[in-house]
Parts: C-alpha cells; structure tokens; sequence
C-alpha cells in the first residue's frame, strides 16, 4: 500500500497525507470536499461502502461496523489532505486507507469523465514516536490550510495574524470547528477520547494554535536548544 516510512503498527498514532498525481488538484468544488470528509466517516468500519444506499442519510444513523482506526484530525487542501489516526484493530489503517482512496477516486473519476490513477501514491505515513511530535501535529494539521490564503506565510512572508484566525474559524474542510466545539454533522468523525488530553476545552486548543499562528523562528536563532520550545526542532514547518 504505497511508500511508508514504517511499519504501522496497533494502538500507535500516524500522520497519513496523500497527494495528487503530478500534484493534481484532487478537490475541485465544495462538493467534492464535502463527499471526501462523508466517506472518513464511511470508510473507517468493516462494513463496505456502497455509497447509493446511504446517500443522504446522517452520519449519525449509518451503522459501518467495527472501526478500522480512530481519527483524531484532519485537513483538505486543494492537492492533497492529512490526517492525524490511532490504529485500533489490525491492519486497520491500510484498510480504512485503501477504501477511502479507492471510493473517492471512482467517485471523482466519474464525476469528472477521467480514468487512470488520482492519487500520486496510496499513501504515506509518519510515525508520531514522541508526546510533542503528536501534539505538534495537531497544530500543523489545523494550520495547514493557513496556505490557501498565505502561500508562503511560514518561510517569512507576508500574513495577518487575525485574518489567518478569522480563516480558520470560517473553513469548513478540517476538524478546527469540532476543537472550537462548533456541533455539526461530521464531528462524529472524529474519537478525541484515544488521543491524549492536551486540550482539556476549546480555550487550551486556541492558545495552542495562536502560539504557533504567533512563532517566529528567527527569535530562536543563536539560543542554546534546550531553551527552544519542546515541538519545535526537526518537525515539519506548518
């Protein structure tokens, strides 16, 4: 099931992305974007998705079966998305992977009247092998679409920190609202109880969020490293 950087593993926590092929842009229109975040919930169980039978139906009164993995964030960007999973049952992870991205390539295949491969590889993965790497990945999966608006917002260009804010709190196609405690339909995609509790409320994900929205990394630069914030150092730039 495509390049992965380790063996994945039950009861341990992943970053999953996958991108276009050749970079392709994977979510054209919001209906799109809105039948990927319906079929993480579809996906992630033992029963198989046929689409035509539930087609409608809340989230909350489809019964998939036993869970594959629990998710515990994720982001649509234009090309590709993330997702942060704990594997709960065995080799859930490449399953639930490999129908989601199966489903939704026949989906968009035939919406848009193409053939051949959508997606660059199955998918890739991380292993989240420390405490402040997996809570990092929670500000780096949020912040992520921060770039929709900002494309170079993290290598030094200009951005406005409250319209970065004002973004996140409108966009749609992450779990940010679910961590704001906005209640809608697809926060049942979600299982936040197997993840660690680094945000006992919505106040606690915000401040996390607005210190890394505010980090600037040139403040850093010629201090020693045991002064420098633990998340940090060797993790991918939001």
């Amino acid at each position: 099931m495509g390049t992965r950087k380790n063996i994945i593993s039950i009861e341990e926590y992943y970053h999953l992305y996958s991108r276009g092929v050749d970079k392709r842009i994977i979510f054209i229109d919001d209906n799109d974007r809105k039948r990927f975040i319906r079929l993480l919930f579809l996906c992630n169980g033992s029963k198989p998705v046929i689409y035509r039978t539930i087609q409608g139906v809340p989230l909350d009164k489809i019964n998939v079966g036993d869970k594959l993995v629990a998710i515990g964030a994720y982001t649509l960007m234009p090309n590709h998305f993330h997702l942060l999973v704990k594997e709960i049952t065995e080799n859930g992870t490449v399953k639930f992977m490999s129908k989601l991205l199966t489903s939704y390539s026949m989906y968009f295949n035939k919406k848009y009247d193409r053939n051949g491969t959508l997606f660059g590889s199955e998918f890739k993965s991380e292993y989240l092998d420390s405490d402040e790497y997996l809570k990092y990945i929670f500000a780096y999966i949020h912040l992520n679409p921060v770039k929709i608006i900002y494309p170079k917002w993290r290598n030094g260009g200009e951005s406005d920190h409250s319209q970065i804010k004002k973004f996140l709190t409108k966009y749609d196609f992450s779990s940010y609202k679910d961590y704001v405690s906005v209640k809608r339909e697809s926060g049942i995609i979600l299982n936040k109880s197997v993840f660690p509790d680094y945000f006992t409320n919505e106040v606690d994900f915000e401040s996390y969020i607005n210190e890394w929205i505010n980090f600037d990394p040139e403040s850093f630069q010629g201090l020693p490293l045991d002064v420098i914030p633990r998340g940090v150092l060797g993790y991918p730039q939001v």
